[in-house]
C-alpha cells in the first residue's frame, strides 16, 4: 500500500481510444482503471503496449496505472514513450514523468522536464518551488542528518505504516490482517494494531485494536489528545454497518472519534461534523496543549489533490470549522501527513515542493508560534537519510524520549510499506569564524575567543586562535543566547551576543577587532590612526560645531598623553564658491581648530595650522560642470573636513614638515 494510494482514492477521468484491434481488452482494462484496480489494468496494458499498439490515451492509462502504484522505474518508461509523441498533452503528466524520474534518481532529466511544467502554468505553486530553488538538490544535501534508520522488527510482508504512540505503545496500520483483501493491491484492508514497547526499546507483542475501532475496511492513522482519553483515527467511509460512496462512486475516507471508557476501552465512537460523502478527510495530528487538530483533505477549497487544513479543539471537546492553511505549504500536488511536534513544528509530506522523489517529508519549524504572530514562514525539506528518491511519509516523533519514527517504501524494506525508526538527535550547533584586523583584514594569532552562556555569564568554552585566525565551536546548544568574547593583545574586546537556531546548522560569525594600541609614528594622520571621525563644518562656515568638539575632545586627550607630540591642523574645503574664497575659509576653519586645542591647554607651539582650500578634494567632485551635477550634499561634505597630522613625537620628525 502506498502512500498516496490510501490518501485520496481519485477518479480519473481519461478517455480511451478504441480505434485499433486490441479494443476488447482495452475495455476491460479501462473498467479495471475505473474501478482502481491498478495491477490488473498495468498487466492488461503493459501487454497491449509491448505488442506495439500504442496511443496517446493508453500510454498515459498505462504509465498513470504504474505512477500510482508506486511502481515508478516502469513509469517513467512509458510516459517517456508519451513524451516521445510529442503531441499535445495536459502539463501534469510533465509533472509526473519528472516525478517518476526523480524517483529512479535521474535528478538532471527531471529538472527538464520541471522547467517544461513550470513555464506551461506559471501561477501553479509547485511550478514556482521549483523555478525558486533551482539548487534544491544542494540544499537538501545541507539539511541531511546523520542518522541511523532502523527498520523495525514489526514490519510485516505487506504494508506497515503511519506511526502514533500511546503511552507505552505504538499504534500503526497494517494490511497483516485477516479480512477480505482490497482489490487495488490484493492485500487486506488495513486495521489498527499496538504494539508494546520493550524493556531494550523495541516493538513487539504485535496485536490488532478492538473491534469497535477496525472494520471490514480501511483504518489507518491515529491521533490522541494530551490526556490520552480521547482518539481520533481514519476510516473508510464505513459507519454503522453502512458503507457510503461519493456522487462518482467513490468511497471516501473519514475522520471518527472514540472516548476510552471507565474499562479502558475506546468507545462512543463518532463521525466528526465535516466529514463528507463527497470528499476526504484523513490522517490527523494533535498539538501539545489539545487545541488544535491537523489533518488533511480534498474538501472544497483544496488547492490541489490534498491539502493540510486545521481546526480548533473547544474547551467542550467538540470540534470548529476547518481552515486551509494556504500556500505556503500548499499547492497543486499533494500535502498529506501532518504531524505537530510538542514544540510546533509543523511536519508534512508532500509531492509539490522540491524533493528526492515521491513524497518527502517537509518541516515548518516553530509553526504554531509564527502563524499566531503572522510572521513568514519558511518551508524546508528535512534531508536524508528520511527521505529518498521513494515516498517517504507520516513522520511521528516524540522529543521526550527521543524516538522518531516513518513510513517509507524505499528498497530493502520487508514489505510494501514499512516503518522505520531513529534516535531524534539533540539539536547542536557549530559556531566558527576567523579574527582579523579591521582595517588590515590580517588574521590576529593569539586572540582568545570565548563562548559564554547570555544569561548566566559562565564560560562555555575558549580557545586560543593559531596562524589562520580560525576558531570553532562544536556541541553548542541550540535555541539558546550566548556570548562570543574576543580578546587580543593591543587591540580593544569586543564581545557579541548570539542566539543559536532551531535547526542544526553551522553558524559564522564575524570577528574584526579594532586596534587599542597603536604606535604612534610621525607623518600619519592621527584621526586615521586612532579611528577618529573627520572634523566637519557647515557650510560657509568656521565655527566649531558640537559634534566636532567632541571629536576634538579626543584629539586633546591624545595631546595630553603624549605631551613630545606636536600636530599640524590641516583644513579643507568643498569646491562650491571661488578657490580665493575657499583658501581663506579653510584657513579660518584651521585656526579654529588650533585655537580650540590652545584655549583648552595646549601649547601654541606643539600646533600649527594651515588650510587647503579645495586642492585636496578626496573624491571626484570638483566643481566643473560634468562633476558638479552628480554630487550629493553628502559628497560634498566628505571635503569639508579637518585632519591632524603627527609633525613630531619623542625627538623623531616628519621629513616634510
Amino acid at each position: 500500500m502506498k502512500a498516496h494510494k490510501i490518501i485520496f482514492i481519485l477518479a480519473l477521468s481519461l478517455v480511451f481510444s478504441s480505434g485499433f484491434a486490441q479494443k476488447g481488452k482495452i475495455r476491460q482494462a479501462t473498467k479495471e482503471y475505473d474501478n482502481l484496480a491498478y495491477l490488473k489494468t498495468s498487466e492488461i496494458l503493459l501487454e497491449v503496449a509491448e505488442k506495439g499498439y500504442t496511443s496517446v490515451d493508453l500510454l498515459q492509462k498505462l504509465a498513470n496505472s504504474f505512477y500510482f502504484n508506486n511502481q515508478m522505474e516502469e513509469a517513467a518508461k512509458w510516459y517517456g514513450e508519451l513524451m516521445a509523441k510529442n503531441e499535445n498533452i495536459d502539463p501534469e503528466y510533465y509533472f509526473r514523468y519528472a516525478q517518476a524520474l526523480k524517483s529512479v534518481e535521474k535528478y538532471e532529466e527531471s529538472d527538464t522536464w520541471m522547467k517544461k511544467f513550470a513555464a506551461s502554468d506559471r501561477s501553479d505553486l509547485r511550478g514556482r518551488a521549483f523555478s525558486s530553488t533551482v539548487d534544491y538538490l544542494a540544499m537538501i544535501d545541507e539539511a541531511s542528518r546523520e542518522l541511523v534508520v532502523k527498520n523495525l522488527e514489526i514490519n510485516s510482508e505487506v504494508s506497515d505504516f503511519g506511526t502514533s504512540q500511546y503511552q507505552d505503545q505504538l499504534i500503526f496500520a497494517s494490511s497483516r490482517g485477516n479480512g477480505m483483501k482490497y482489490k487495488w493491491n490484493e492485500q487486506p484492508y488495513l486495521d489498527l494494531f499496538s504494539a508494546d514497547k520493550q524493556e531494550d526499546g523495541s516493538y513487539g507483542n504485535v496485536e490488532q485494536l478492538d473491534s469497535d475501532i477496525n472494520s471490514k475496511f480501511h483504518e489507518s492513522t491515529v491521533a490522541f489528545t494530551p490526556d490520552d482519553q480521547v482518539m481520533y483515527f481514519t476510516r473508510n467511509n464505513y459507519f454503522e454497518k453502512k458503507y457510503r460512496s461519493s456522487e462518482d462512486g467513490t468511497n471516501r475516507l473519514k475522520l471518527f472519534k472514540a472516548t476510552l471508557n471507565e474499562d479502558g476501552e475506546w468507545d462512543d465512537i463518532e463521525s466528526v461534523h465535516f466529514n463528507s460523502d463527497q470528499y476526504s478527510v484523513a490522517h490527523p495530528t494533535i498539538n501539545v496543549k489539545g487545541t488544535k487538530l491537523y489533518f488533511a483533505s480534498d474538501m472544497e477549497g483544496t488547492l490541489g489533490m490534498s491539502d493540510i487544513f486545521e481546526v480548533d479543539i473547544n474547551d467542550d471537546g467538540s470540534l470548529g470549522d476547518p481552515v486551509n492553511l494556504g500556500p505556503n505549504l500548499n499547492t497543486e500536488g499533494q500535502e498529506t501527513f501532518p504531524f505537530i511536534n510538542s514544540e510546533g513544528d509543523l511536519y508534512i509530506s508532500s509531492n509539490g515542493f522540491n524533493g528526492l522523489g515521491g513524497l518527502d517529508v517537509f518541516v515548518i519549524r516553530d509553526f504554531e508560534n509564527k502563524r499566531e504572530l503572522k510572521q513568514p514562514m519558511a518551508l524546508e525539506n528535512i534531508g536524508k537519510p528520511i527521505n529518498s528518491p521513494k515516498d517517504d511519509f507520516a513522520y511521528y516523533e516524540n522529543l521526550g524520549t527521543k524516538e522518531g519514527f516513518f513510513t517509507s517504501n524505499r528498497d530493502g524494506g520487508k514489505g510494501d510499506d514499512d516503518i522505520y525508526s531513529f534516535i531524534v538527535p539533540d539539536c547542536e550547533q557549530t559556531v566558527e569564524g576567523v579574527v582579523k584586523d579591521q582595517e588590515t583584514q590580517e588574521p590576529i594569532v593569539g586572540a582568545k575567543v570565548t563562548i559564554l552562556d547570555a544569561e548566566t555569564n559562565e564560560q562555555v568554552n575558549q580557545q586560543i586562535v593559531g596562524a589562520d585566525g580560525a576558531y570553532k565551536f562544536e556541541l553548542l546548544e541550540c535555541e539558546k543566547e550566548y556570548l562570543i568574547r574576543i580578546e587580543a593583545d593591543t587591540y580593544a574586546t569586543t564581545e557579541e551576543r548570539f542566539t543559536t537556531p532551531k535547526k542544526q546548522q553551522k553558524l559564522e560569525i564575524q570577528t574584526l577587532l579594532e586596534k587599542d594600541e597603536v604606535a604612534l609614528e610621525p607623518c600619519t594622520d592621527l584621526a586615521k590612526i586612532l579611528d577618529i571621525p573627520i572634523i566637519y563644518f557647515d557650510f560657509d562656515k568656521f565655527n566649531i560645531r558640537r559634534d566636532a568638539e567632541v571629536e576634538l575632545q579626543k584629539v586633546l586627550a591624545v595631546l595630553n598623553k603624549y605631551p613630545t607630540m606636536t600636530i599640524d591642523v590641516r583644513s579643507h574645503t568643498d569646491c562650491r564658491g571661488p578657490a580665493s574664497y575657499n583658501e581663506r575659509l579653510s584657513e579660518n576653519r584651521a585656526q579654529s581648530t588650533r585655537k580650540y586645542l590652545i584655549n583648552n591647554g595646549i601649547a601654541a607651539n606643539r600646533l600649527t595650522a594651515k588650510g587647503y582650500g579645495e586642492s585636496r578634494l578626496v573624491n571626484d567632485c570638483g566643481c566643473e560642470p560634468t562633476n558638479d551635477s552628480n554630487c550629493s550634499e553628502a559628497e560634498h561634505q566628505l571635503n569639508r573636513r579637518s585632519e591632524f597630522i603627527i609633525t613630531g613625537i619623542n625627538g623623531e620628525k616628519c621629513p616634510e614638515n
